[in-house]
């Protein structure tokens, strides 16, 4: 299965819509978890190709900790040395990933997922707070919209919840 096809452009409106969504629901807001299940909430009803949308915490070094999430079931634990997810958090970069088979180590935490983005959530002085992780069940269901408007989210996300203490 492919994805829908949509134009950039129509992507790019969305998300703008999106984040102003995301913005005014957490003016103000100093909860960390608050703040990643109304991000993962939004995220995942406002768009169709988002068969999967949450938040795995850094709880150590070399650990991540399954956060708020929408869709099935996600893995509990990833270790920075596995999968998308591991990848991302030991890189501090976003992973962004057409066909999920062909990554090296990928963790089938869904057999139905076929591609992914995962963008590090990082404070300023680059303390990894989480990772973004955004699976879908369409084979290359992301495009340059989606790596730039979740970068930008997970930037702005990392600047306001800067004081979080995760471990």
């Amino acid at each position: 299965m492919t994805a829908p096809t949509t134009t950039d452009t129509d992507r790019a409106a969305q998300y703008e819509a999106v984040l102003q969504r995301i913005d005014a629901l957490l003016e103000g807001e100093s909860d960390w978890i608050a703040a990643m299940a109304t991000v993962a909430c939004e995220l995942h009803h406002s768009f169709d190709h988002f068969h999967w949308t949450g938040f795995y915490r850094a709880v150590s070094d070399d650990l991540l900790l399954v956060g708020p999430y929408q869709g099935g079931h996600g893995c509990l634990r990833i270790p920075f040395s596995r999968g998308v997810c591991g990848a991302a958090a030991r890189t501090k970069t976003m992973q962004f990933v057409p066909d999920v088979d062909a990554f090296p180590d990928h963790i089938a935490c869904s057999s139905s997922t076929r591609s992914e983005v995962v963008v590090p959530v990082l404070t300023p002085d680059d303390r990894l707070l989480a990772v973004l992780d955004v699976d879908s069940d369409d084979l290359a269901a992301f495009d340059g919209a989606d790596q730039r408007y979740l970068q930008d989210l997970c930037d702005r996300l990392g600047q306001q919840f800067q004081a979080t203490e995760q471990r």
